[in-house]
């Protein structure tokens, strides 16, 4: 009886409707066929200015790895092929007198990669940053790639980045006595590829002192720093650190206002010593609680007066988040990565496809009866 009952009502089914259904289906069908060749096959365009700074960056950056070869071998510091396959020259070693704490090797190579210098112009571009703008940046010597991959993303956008850097490095950083961040940086600055100089150099490591380190290294730095003539922050007390730094930011700034801070690794100074700092994402963070003062380190402080936040420590996290590869060997080619499609999310252009065919969906669900 029940079947049918079925069958009868099938049978009753107007074919109008029917028809309907189904030439709603194929119109949907074709629609969304188009929408996706318009956005998979839409070519890339000069003129798309986050697209073209994200692949001019990456190109600096290889050029910055090419210009640091070749001061690595002029020093007779041969390429670990084992540890650096790539042959970045970004990579140092496991132990020296200038390490202070362990380091994944992996995540090390995996920020050698040049599309980190893409991925920094889609965080500024995020973060609201506009060419010409001032930049803080906050960095420690353990990730010497991702300090070139933001100042790659600062030349091209024509920033003025006011950068703090620490001298200690962690395992597999900038930890080489005869190639540490400022002989990486001076190499730099001579083969043109950069003009940008740190306003203030720290220790780094354990209190910003270097308490993590070994004597020999603390020495050796010590020296270096006092022959570089950068201003020296030593500062045990974490409030007067970052006080200090805060300071020392707005001066350098002038009348400029300070559009984003940059953090890269994970400094004392920059962290702090709350365990709030855990919960940060990698990335453009938000930060909705902040630390007492004594434990607020300069992001939290930046944070507290609604400077945008760039934390840059987390590697797996960053990678998994905005679309780049782990440990790759050989690195993809500058614009095949997934950051560049999410940057071609972002444009105009898409937004605008994806709002037309939105409208469409719509109106064909709604009024399909009135269009037969």
């Amino acid at each position: 009886m029940m079947n049918s009952t079925f069958f009868s009502r099938k049978r009753n089914v107007p074919k109008q409707s029917v028809e309907i259904y189904r030439n709603t289906i194929l119109v949907l069908f074709i629609i969304s066929f188009l929408f996706f060749l318009l956005v998979r096959f839409i070519p890339y365009r000069k003129g798309d200015a986050v697209s073209e700074d994200m692949f001019q960056a990456s190109e600096i950056m290889e050029e910055a790895m090419v210009a640091l070869k070749e001061c690595r071998g002029e020093r007779g510091l041969h390429l670990d092929t084992e540890n650096d396959p790539n042959q970045t020259g970004l990579i140092g070693f496991e132990s020296s007198p200038l390490t202070t704490t362990i380091g994944n090797l992996e995540a090390k190579r995996t920020t050698t990669n040049p599309n980190f210098a893409a991925l920094m112009v889609f965080l500024l571009k995020e973060a609201g940053v506009e060419r010409g703008d001032t930049v803080a940046v906050g960095a420690s010597s353990s990730f010497p790639a991702l300090i070139v991959a933001a100042l790659s993303a600062a030349k091209v956008m024509d920033l003025h980045p006011l950068m703090i850097n620490s001298l200690g490095a962690s395992q597999w950083g900038a930890n080489i006595m005869d190639f540490h961040w400022l002989d990486m940086l001076n190499c730099l600055l001579k083969s043109g590829t950069f003009d940008f100089q740190p306003i203030a150099l720290s220790l780094g490591g354990e209190k910003d002192k270097g308490e993590d380190m070994s004597p020999e290294g603390q020495s050796f730095l010590l020296e270096e720093i006092n022959k570089s003539r950068f201003l020296f922050i030593d500062e045990p007390d974490l409030r007067a650190n970052v006080e200090a730094r805060m300071r020392l930011y707005e001066k350098s700034a002038g009348a400029n206002k300070i559009k984003a801070f940059i953090n890269i690794g994970g400094s004392w100074a920059n962290m702090g010593t709350d365990a709030e700092v855990l919960k940060l994402e990698p990335g453009l963070v938000k930060i909705r609680q902040l630390p007492p003062l004594g434990n607020r380190g300069v992001i939290f402080e930046m944070a507290s007066r609604n400077i945008p936040v760039i934390h840059l420590l987390f590697v797996r996290g960053l990678v998994e988040k905005y679309g780049l590869s782990w440990d790759p060997v050989p690195f993809s080619s500058p614009g095949k990565e997934r950051i560049f499609q999410r940057a071609r999310e972002k444009q105009p252009l898409f937004l605008v496809l994806s709002i037309v065919y939105l409208s469409l969906v719509v109106f064909l669900s709604i009024f399909r009866n009135r269009l037969a």
